[in-house]
């Protein structure tokens, strides 16, 4: 089970899902859960964004598939349903949201996972489908869903989801880079470029930044579970 800001390989993000994770939006993949991969990196394909310290994620919906002959996908309104009628990607989401804002349901459980580089992920934890609306964008209609992190209060309802639940707020990405370029893609410890994560050199319960790149090192597992060993 990963911990939020571990840091993974597709492969690995895949074989924990259990899907060969082939789009950004997946919803419910079968589960009682639903999962989202996003990316804020500089040209990434849809303007994903985090905001208020890592607690709300503003998720754009996607374009329909580039084909041969066909219009370019950045000029044609994102669709709620294929041409024959059946709900996308972005329509379920949107119903899912929907039914949430009109009280018809609880929210929609969704796992996140954030694109750092090419190969190289992390797992941003768990959040609330909590709304959904459209945009004008150049000229055409984009979908924004709102999730919001999953809170202690939430946390019997996770665990009747059979997921987990960690408090810490999320990294900005363009932090998570500048330390992963700083440490070299190693355990600041031991060298190791194996099972990494982002950690807090101040925890973030006990005050530290998740915007500095000062507060935040790459450890392996193993050093990261001596370290929270150590804090009392």
């Amino acid at each position: 089970m990963f911990q939020i800001s571990d840091v993974i390989s597709y492969l690995e993000m895949c074989s924990a899902e259990g899907v060969n994770l082939q789009r950004g939006m997946n919803y419910r993949l079968g589960k009682t859960y639903s999962v989202i991969l996003m990316s804020v990196r500089p040209n990434a394909p849809y303007a994903d964004r985090i905001e208020d310290n890592g607690r709300v994620l503003i998720y754009e919906g996607h374009d329909i598939p580039r084909r041969k002959d066909g219009p370019d996908p950045k000029s044609v309104d994102q669709p709620m349903k294929t041409p024959k009628g059946v709900l996308t990607q972005n329509g379920l989401f949107y119903q899912a949201a929907r039914r949430y804002t009109e009280r018809n349901s609880p929210a929609e459980l969704v796992k996140v996972y954030e694109k750092i580089q090419k190969g190289i992920w992390t797992y941003n934890g768990l959040f609330w489908l909590v709304d959904t609306w459209t945009e004008q964008n150049n000229g055409r209609k984009v979908f924004k869903f709102k999730l919001e992190i999953a809170e202690e209060q939430s946390r019997q309802e996770i665990a009747e989801n059979n997921v987990h639940l960690n408090h810490n707020r999320l990294i900005p990405a363009s932090v998570k880079r500048e330390v992963w370029e700083r440490d070299e893609g190693r355990c600041v410890i031991c060298g190791s470029p194996e099972n990494l994560h982002f950690d807090h050199v101040i925890p973030y319960s006990k005050g530290g930044s998740s915007l500095v790149a000062d507060n935040i090192q790459l450890l392996c597992a193993a050093h990261n579970l001596q370290k929270r060993d150590k804090i009392e």
